[in-house]
């Protein structure tokens, strides 16, 4: 007799796996919840100021109670007037109706489907019925506001004060640091800590002598005050150039030394294209400073529209406008 060979499988339990990939599922899904609540939380601000852009100021006039979309009440054209349309309650349903004779017990409505059908009598209040809104987005108010506020000419000022002041910026923190860095000045570390000492000084010590000292000489209402001292160096520029100056090799200056290059020579010749990095830096720090600076134009600009950067010209515009044409005031941003 042949003997039989019976094979037992071992039934896997696969049920932990199932559990874990559960797991990483619900956490993922959590994660993921949350992110979007804060996202759309975030959004939500956004979200407003682009609706009430596009509003006109009769729909802004209605206030927190009316629509949150950009609506206005539909009307329909009869007998050539302009009449609302509301949702009145038939036999047929629901229909929208322009309302051409309006009645205390009942009122006269037409059919803009169907005008030609005559007045249909409805019977009781045209009081408690709702008017019917039609999506009207305003998107001039994005031109008004540009053509009130002039952005062109913001833009122009804003770069011009940005630039003049980057250039004079570079111009002299280079030289000042070039000089902290290779010159052998008596009692050099000694002035340097002193420039150093000038960053923690408070702007509030030294404004009203500076506005004081400008005034004097007559240049209020002009960009001087906003470009002429940033050719006088500044700390904090002329540490961050020096640091990286120090870096550089001696020896490329001695070389090109020999070779008869002057002190200004090595610093165009040899300091400069080595630098570009700090330079530039330099620049976009000065440049970005310049650009949102709102106190210091506002000090000497405010009685100088036709002068004024973009960040004093919105604010103004934001305090004109926010009050009577909020639209206006959130289409320019």
């Amino acid at each position: 007799m042949a003997a039989t060979t019976v094979t037992y499988s071992k039934a896997v339990n696969t049920s932990p796996y199932y559990s874990v990939q559960l797991r990483k599922f619900a956490i993922s899904a959590i994660v993921l919840l949350v992110t979007l609540v804060f996202t759309i939380g975030y959004l939500l601000p956004i979200g407003n100021m682009a609706l009430i852009a596009i509003k006109s100021p009769s729909q802004m006039s209605t206030g927190s109670a009316g629509p949150v979309l950009p609506v206005d009440p539909q009307t329909f054209t009869y007998n050539g007037q302009d009449y609302p349309v509301y949702t009145v309650p038939t036999d047929q349903g629901n229909k929208k109706l322009a309302l051409v004779k309006k009645g205390r017990a009942s009122s006269d409505f037409v059919d803009p489907s169907n005008p030609d059908a005559g007045t249909i009598t409805w019977q009781g209040s045209w009081r408690t019925l709702e008017p019917v809104y039609v999506v009207t987005p305003h998107f001039e108010n994005f031109g008004i506001a540009s053509d009130t506020i002039n952005f062109p000419l913001l833009f122009r000022n804003t770069l011009a004060i940005a630039l003049i002041g980057m250039v004079g910026t570079l111009l002299s923190c280079i030289c000042v640091a070039y000089a902290f860095a290779r010159f052998p000045i008596p009692g050099k570390n000694f002035l340097f800590i002193i420039l150093i000492g000038t960053i923690i000084l408070p702007t509030q010590v030294t404004l009203i002598p500076t506005y004081a000292f400008f005034a004097s000489i007559g240049w209020t209402g002009t960009w001087l005050p906003l470009t002429v001292p940033h050719f006088f160096a500044n700390a904090y520029n002329v540490f961050l150039l020096r640091q990286f100056f120090l870096t550089l090799p001696r020896e490329l200056d001695e070389a090109a030394m020999i070779d008869g290059a002057s002190p200004l020579q090595v610093l165009i010749k040899v300091i400069i294209p080595q630098s570009w990095p700090v330079i530039v830096a330099v620049g976009l720090f000065h440049f970005i400073f310049a650009w949102n600076d709102y106190f210091n134009p506002l000090l000497y600009l405010l009685s100088k529209p036709e002068l004024q950067p973009i960040s004093v010209r919105v604010q103004v515009f934001n305090t004109r406008y926010n009050a009577s044409h909020p639209e206006l005031a959130q289409a320019k941003g």
